[in-house]
């Protein structure tokens, strides 16, 4: 059930039905007591020394939740105990035919102590510390939500895969995951 639009940009495309079935993807961002814990990309997809979530693609046999916390787990070397779907997002981008279905989940809580993998170094930011300017440019869309302890939906075009070209954001009631492992 939707509930009211929290932001689109006007250079926002026509939504179109994508042709090829999206690339199906997690993000995992501890938020606990006013901090994020976000993780420095060392290598890989994105920029390197960029800031993001924890995650990466869903395998087959898996379902999304349970790649969730195998991607904090390897990335960050800690286990959700308590984890919320909180969001979805759909990047469309005009030099990959492919979109991407990114299912955003807020931890609350989790075992163990962060450290750093071979591509993420884990960090601590204060909420009103969050380094936008290290970041996708998405997120400055759609963190306030995050923040905030909303459920949120959006779509966001890319052009050259980096720069944000149009988007829209729309605050949600509840969100639903497929039961069954990825096929």
């Amino acid at each position: 059930m939707a509930g009211a639009a929290t932001g689109s940009s006007p250079a926002a495309p026509a939504a179109a039905v994508p042709v090829v079935p999206p690339k199906l993807l997690t993000l995992v961002i501890p938020h606990i007591g006013g901090r994020l814990l976000l993780g420095k990309k060392l290598r890989g997809f994105g920029e390197a020394g960029y800031y993001n979530g924890f995650g990466g693609k869903v395998e087959q046999g898996e379902t999304i939740e349970a790649s969730a916390k195998r991607e904090l787990l390897e990335e960050a070397g800690i286990t959700a105990t308590c984890m919320q779907h909180c969001g979805l997002l759909t990047f469309v981008f005009d030099d990959n035919p492919q979109p991407w279905e990114v299912h955003v989940f807020r931890v609350t809580a989790f075992g163990g102590e962060p450290a750093a993998s071979d591509e993420m170094a884990p960090r601590y930011f204060a909420e009103a510390e969050v380094p936008y300017e290290r970041m996708w440019a998405d997120d400055v869309h759609w963190y306030p939500l995050f923040l905030a302890g909303k459920l949120f939906e959006g779509t966001f075009h890319f052009h050259n895969t980096h720069t944000l070209v149009g988007h829209t954001l729309t605050e949600v009631h509840s969100l639903s995951l497929p039961a069954q492992p990825l096929q």
